[in-house]
């Protein structure tokens, strides 16, 4: 009974959104991303970790697409395309509603709704005053209304399906990280000295990669406390760049920190600022894009979902290699050789340095964008303005991402080799999406 009154106060929400935006009038996207905004609050509000955060945005989108994809000749699904995705009949083709019944919009909202709620913590923060909206909730076409519900319950139970044998089940249970002793291996760094997150996400199941160690990168320079050897040129970089940051390069690692726990500690109390995910930030460049442009429902969602996908199948390519090389922290070797002072500007991710997680990501993400919008698209970024930071502006998906890739050696977090190196694994990644997964048709219908 709980589960049924959940489901239908769910469903309320939906309906009076959509009423109360339009959606019935056929409208813009303006729905759809503040979907993509609200699901964005609700992860940084229950503090998942990037890799995890990757899985949400993932489905969640998965889920709007393949709704919208049932009603829209010209684009295809991710059925063949996609490792272990389920086939997902049309209601016509099941002889329970023409298409004319059915407001795929409303279906993939509520799709869209179902699915990142049960991924979330906090999946009340997703119906956004329900209260007030229940009180209000009426209905003005009930069959198109019960058709639209019944297949975004429909697709989402698919995606929920597809998502519960991608192995993240099976992590949960595996045995506490046990830390390699060798010199040059990572340890936990201050202040809270966090246990490793997520060291067993290579055996996440990817959605184009054919394995996570696909775009297995070149190994890290060996660790070595010799001024010469390359490993002590490139903690030097990070030595001497972040004792004389511009105002400039403070304000763009600054802008792509985008730490989901920042831990603050006075005295004996510690407490965490939240703030967006790396993939979070990229999602909301997906959606400023598209917006921008003037994208329509089926587009924008295409372009989410890819955007979702260069990000998860990022996630993972780029942790199969942390936990293979297990390599040590600038902050971890200045403090025990150089300085033990020093402190990097942006506080130290509690996982191994190579390769750099935001380099491998924000590169396979552009790839994606720059192939669905354009390799010269220019746009504002405001993604970091509730954080107190400026729009900053891009001329292109590359640039953005590049910036982002150099934000890590400004923010004395990464050496210049997980930065390259991650760059180019993160163009294998992308790549390897665009190639293998294609939403258009190639002959329109």
């Amino acid at each position: 009974m709980e589960k049924v009154i959940r489901n239908r106060a769910l469903q309320c929400f939906v309906y009076a959104l959509c009423m109360l935006t339009g959606v019935y009038a056929q409208p813009g996207t303006a729905l759809l991303h503040r979907a993509e905004q609200n699901l964005t609050r609700v992860i940084v509000h229950d503090i998942f970790s990037p890799p995890v955060a990757s899985r949400i945005y993932l489905y969640a989108n998965a889920a709007a697409y393949e709704t919208l994809v049932l009603g829209h000749e010209g684009y295809k699904s991710l059925y063949g395309q996609a490792n272990g995705f389920p086939k997902i009949e049309a209601p016509r083709d099941k002889g329970w509603a023409a298409s004319g019944d059915i407001n795929y919009k409303l279906a993939a909202l509520y799709a869209f709704f179902r699915t990142g709620g049960r991924l979330v913590f906090s999946e009340p923060m997703l119906k956004d005053s329900i209260e007030s909206i229940l009180a209000n909730c009426g209905e003005r076409d009930e069959i198109v209304y019960q058709n639209s519900l019944r297949l975004g319950e429909m697709v989402s139970d698919s995606i929920l399906a597809w998502s519960a044998r991608d192995n993240y089940a099976a992590t949960r249970k595996k045995r506490r990280y046990t830390y390699s002793k060798e010199r040059g291996k990572w340890t936990p760094t201050p202040p809270g000295y966090i246990d490793a997150v997520e060291p067993y996400w290579s055996q996440i199941r990817p959605v184009a990669l054919d394995s996570a160690g696909q775009f297995k990168p070149v190994p890290p320079p060996a660790f070595s406390t010799e001024p010469s050897s390359v490993f002590m040129q490139e903690l030097k970089e990070v030595y001497d760049k972040t004792r004389g940051l511009s105002r400039e390069e403070i304000l763009i690692a600054s802008f792509w920190d985008c730490n989901p726990f920042y831990l603050n500690t006075q005295g004996h109390l510690n407490f965490a600022t939240k703030k967006l995910s790396p993939g979070g930030h990229w999602i909301s460049i997906a959606g400023q894009a598209t917006e921008s442009v003037g994208k329509s429902w089926i587009e924008s969602s295409a372009v989410y979902l890819l955007t979702s996908i260069a990000l998860f199948d990022g996630f993972i390519s780029c942790w199969d290699e942390k936990y293979r090389s297990q390599f040590i922290r600038p902050e971890t070797v200045i403090n025990a050789y150089v300085d033990e002072k020093w402190r990097p500007l942006l506080q130290t991710p509690p996982f191994p340095e190579y390769t750099s997680g935001h380099s491998v990501i924000s590169t396979a993400a552009a790839e994606v964008l720059e192939a669905e919008l354009g390799r010269g698209f220019a746009f504002d970024d405001d993604t970091e303005t509730p954080y107190g930071l400026p729009v900053r502006h891009f001329a292109s998906f590359a640039a953005a991402a590049e910036e982002a890739a150099i934000s890590r050696l400004y923010g004395g977090i990464h050496y210049r080799s997980a930065i390259a190196n991650g760059q180019k694994q993160g163009r294998g990644v992308g790549l390897q999406v665009i190639q293998k997964i294609r939403l258009k048709d190639t002959i329109s219908k």
